[in-house]
């Protein structure tokens, strides 16, 4: 399972929020309106994001977030990616720069090894200077699809 696989142009997002909560629930109604989260689970599936961003943010470093949650309300395992070139004022990170690429994974409750893996792909893939300043320069979603299936 990678991120090509697993993300297509209507689940990418050139984000105007540059607030870590305005950020994170656009993701997650983009992943209600992609159909993966039933409507009426839309709510817990805030909350559970939310609570594992109090138990530590997802921040991974190098301007990267990567909320992720395992819940039984997923119809299918959902990726939606957002882009924010000027950076999201207070996505706290591990290194202290500022995210400008957060994928949320939300996956089964029964799909750890899936999950696992994905997981580290998208950190893997993602780590490239080179994906990552493409993706930032990226126009539109229709143009960040290509690189990352061409990646």
């Amino acid at each position: 399972m990678t991120l090509k696989d697993m993300i297509n142009e209507e689940r990418i997002i050139i984000l105007s929020e540059q607030d870590k909560k305005g950020v994170l629930l656009t993701l997650i109604k983009c992943a209600v309106d992609q159909g993966a989260v039933h409507k009426q689970d839309a709510k817990t599936l805030e909350e559970r994001i939310f609570h594992r961003e109090k138990l530590m943010s997802t921040g991974m470093g190098i301007g990267i977030a990567i909320p992720h949650v395992r819940y039984e309300g997923v119809k299918k395992p959902l990726v939606v990616m957002g882009i924010q070139p000027r950076g999201i004022s207070d996505y706290a990170s591990i290194d202290d720069s500022r995210v400008q690429l957060v994928v949320m994974i939300v996956m089964g409750q029964n799909q750890q090894r899936e999950y696992i893996d994905l997981l580290s792909h998208v950190v893997a893939f993602l780590k490239s200077d080179d994906i990552k300043a493409k993706l930032l320069a990226a126009p539109t979603p229709a143009e960040a699809y290509r690189l990352i299936k061409e990646g």
